[in-house]
């Protein structure tokens, strides 16, 4: 267990989040407690996905907030202010499809020349899966209401509506991965 890694992500995502967003921040405590519990699947990773749910959202944060897009904002700044590990700052620049809205963003070229994603399918479907199963409020939803509640939200026209729209089908099946690895393990 790399307790320094989760540690140093819980200590950044708090002092960018915690105060100027603080339902940001109850998402992304929550969505890190998914993550405690799929660790059981994620093997020596698992301290990996836990500090990437943890600072997945960090682009959120107003002073860090360049290009609008969160992902591509809070991988850039984990990766330029703080030398973060590589494929911690491919987890969060990629989480929950990224790519998609990238694309509806013209952000796409950006992203993946920057932060390609990550070839480590598991690590890639357990930081979907803790996302997508959390609301913004904390709380546990399933994927399918928790899509609803973005379209619901953000409006079906909108980059985010039509961005969701794309990756629902993805982020199904990520989540029917995860839970399927769940369900797999000894009890």
């Amino acid at each position: 267990m790399d307790n320094m890694l989760v540690e140093w992500a819980t200590q950044i995502a708090a002092a960018e989040l915690s105060s100027p967003l603080p339902r940001r921040w109850t998402h992304v405590q929550e969505v890190a407690e998914r993550a405690i519990e799929v660790r059981s699947v994620l093997g020596e990773d698992a301290d990996l996905v836990l500090a990437s749910a943890t600072l997945h959202d960090v682009g959120y944060a107003p002073r860090l907030a360049v290009t609008g897009f969160h992902p591509l904002d809070g991988a850039r700044f984990l990766r330029d202010e703080h030398g973060a590990d590589e494929r911690l700052v491919r987890l969060v620049a990629n989480h929950s499809f990224a790519l998609l809205e990238a694309e509806e963003r013209g952000l796409r070229e950006e992203l993946v020349t920057e932060f390609p994603l990550l070839e480590e399918p598991l690590l890639v479907d357990a930081l979907v899966y803790c996302d997508m199963t959390t609301t913004p409020d904390g709380d546990r939803t399933t994927a399918q209401d928790r899509v609803a509640e973005i379209r619901s939200r953000y409006g079906d026209d909108s980059v985010v509506g039509r961005f969701i729209r794309r990756a629902a089908p993805e982020i199904f099946a990520s989540v029917e991965r995860v839970e399927a690895a769940l369900a797999a393990q000894p009890r």
